[in-house]
């Protein structure tokens, strides 16, 4: 397609904007009814035992924290499928959950009114409790790098067909952030360049008085990260080119450790009690295992079997390697619950 074609898909915008209008602007991606159920698994879609360990991981905070009154925030929360469930896991214990959904769609019809429902993340220092963010830094939009046949990094601009082009070197904090976290040594390397990400988990982690912060995501660290980027798109269940129509998710994985440093610097968060490890070893450390029950169960209580049976499947989902358990959890503390 060339230059003087007319239509949107002639308007050239760099990644971050691009996604920013075809996930979030009218008529985009993630304002669909349908939500991202409709397109893909989350582990929260997969197995009520997510929901069941994010519920013993907020008992754990309110233990710190010395009080059974406890917040629980919800970034980027679908349809509020985790607070539903966490509120129903914990129903009838000494908890007492203030749920609050962060999220940019509109409340969906018969939500739990117990639900706060709000499109921006709490005020400074106004919540005591647990703040879970599942699969949302990978949909903050980030700009793309491509180093060029001489080896300068440059911004990637796309059009809505998917069409891309080379455009101004990086510079700035960009370049700075590039540097730091994702230097590109060879012509064509690429790179998302997550200074967004960084400043959205400082935010999320400052909202924070006391209590932890979790981030789920697929990540890379510094000496592992993938050489051409991650940019990918996915509808319908499937993989797909990363097309910013609004007609697909465009996603990309997180620099974690860059996040980490963000929500120690920025957020506030105590670096000691900073921790970044696979969602299997996390979901192992909640009750969430994936080991079969005894065979002589089998007779001894066959219904009961075959319940464990399915649970021991759906752990195993959660925590595969290659798989859901290939995530990362980054946990920091913050105010008394920290250390």
């Amino acid at each position: 397609m060339t230059d003087d074609v007319t239509g949107e898909t002639c308007q050239w915008q760099g990644w971050r904007e691009a996604t920013e209008r075809a996930l979030y602007g009218p008529g985009g991606f993630y304002l669909r009814p349908e939500g991202p159920a409709g397109h893909f698994r989350t582990s929260v879609h997969a197995s009520a035992l997510f929901a069941g360990a994010v519920a013993r991981l907020l008992g754990e905070v309110a233990e710190e924290l010395g009080t059974a009154g406890v917040d629980l925030v919800d970034v980027g929360a679908g349809r509020g499928e985790l607070l539903t469930a966490v509120l129903a896991a914990t129903a009838g214990t000494a908890l007492d959950v203030r749920a609050y959904a962060v999220e940019r769609a509109a409340r969906p019809a018969g939500l739990d009114e117990r639900i706060v429902w709000t499109d921006r993340l709490p005020e400074p220092g106004s919540v005591r409790g647990l703040l879970f963010a599942n699969e949302w830094l990978d949909n903050v939009p980030v700009d793309v790098a491509e180093a060029d046949a001489t080896g300068v990094a440059r911004y990637v601009e796309v059009r809505a067909d998917g069409t891309e082009r080379l455009a101004a070197p990086v510079a700035g904090p960009d370049a700075e952030w590039l540097a730091r976290w994702w230097p590109l040594r060879e012509p064509g390397a690429r790179a998302e360049i997550g200074r967004t990400r960084d400043a959205a988990w400082a935010a999320a982690v400052r909202s924070l008085a006391a209590g932890r912060a979790v981030a789920v995501d697929y990540g890379h660290v510094r000496d592992a990260r993938p050489p051409f980027g991650t940019l990918t798109g996915f509808r319908d269940g499937r993989e797909v080119p990363p097309v910013p129509d609004g007609g697909c998710d465009v996603t990309a994985h997180v620099a974690v450790d860059a996040c980490a440093a963000a929500g120690g610097g920025d957020g506030g968060a105590d670096p000691e009690g900073t921790e970044l490890v696979f969602q299997r070893e996390a979901l192992h450390r909640l009750g969430v295992s994936g080991g079969r029950p005894p065979l002589s169960m089998a007779s001894a209580d066959p219904a009961g079997y075959v319940r464990a049976l399915a649970s021991a499947g759906e752990a195993a989902e959660l925590t595969a390697r290659g798989g859901l358990g290939d995530f990362h959890w980054l946990v920091q503390r913050v105010g008394p619950a920290a250390g």
